[in-house]
């Protein structure tokens, strides 16, 4: 199974460059920007025009903060699996033998969509996601795993989530998928990595740098298993 993970194209997805030969293909989370969830929902339904037209033959999608119209109720599921997209939410799906859960939830900071207290998080992560879960994506990563960026101190910090760490330590998914933390200044996210204790791959599939929306600093992660 050949995977593109792609994440955070905030309405810049037409500027991606589909690979050949991909079988499933896995959205992490803001495809689109405004806080307005009315505002939100023209662009979220752009960019399932456009997922859905891919010449992929299986499609996963969790959202993201910014993606405000799913979580106010404006799009749902329904408009998803209308369009053969597998939407996630705090749920599983097993697409020949992988099991794959996904989850849009990141640790709470600012006001924006899906976002939770950090001391709230391990009881979605525990109680949510099976011990067999050969697929985790969820829209942010997990503590120490490309999820460097800059507070509002300017000092240099890993602002994943912990908790989430804890669990893929646990689960030892094959795949650990996110996104929410884009490249930054002289701070590259994008990509693969991996822990010698552990069998997982984790990917930051992020396709934009902070300050420079508008063109892509990434096309995305293809990772086979």
């Amino acid at each position: 199974m050949k995977i593109w993970h792609i994440s955070d194209t905030h309405t810049f997805h037409e500027l991606l460059v589909v690979p050949e030969g991909i079988d499933m293909v896995i959205f992490s989370g803001d495809c689109s920007n405004p806080r307005d969830p009315y505002n939100n929902e023209p662009e979220v339904r752009r960019f399932i025009d456009w997922f859905s037209a891919l010449y992929i033959e299986h499609k996963i999608f969790v959202a993201g903060n910014h993606d405000s119209s799913i979580e106010k109720g404006l799009v749902t599921k329904d408009d998803f699996d209308g369009e053969c997209i597998y939407y996630l939410e705090n749920s599983h799906i097993t697409i020949e033998g992988i099991k794959i859960f996904g989850s849009p939830y990141t640790p709470e900071f600012g006001r924006w969509s899906f976002m939770k207290a950090r001391h709230k998080l391990d009881r979605i992560w525990r109680g949510a996601i099976d011990d067999d879960a050969d697929i985790i994506v969820v829209h942010g990563p997990p503590k120490g795993m490309l999820d460097f960026s800059y507070d509002r101190f300017n000092k240099l910090e890993m602002c994943g989530d912990k908790s989430l760490m804890n669990r893929v330590i646990e689960v030892e998914p094959i795949l650990m998928l996110s996104g929410h933390i884009h490249n930054n200044k002289d701070i590259v996210n994008a990509g693969t990595r991996t822990r010698p204790d552990l069998k997982t791959i984790f990917s930051n599939g992020s396709v934009v740098t902070d300050g420079k929306f508008g063109k892509l600093s990434s096309n995305g992660n293809i990772l086979e298993i």
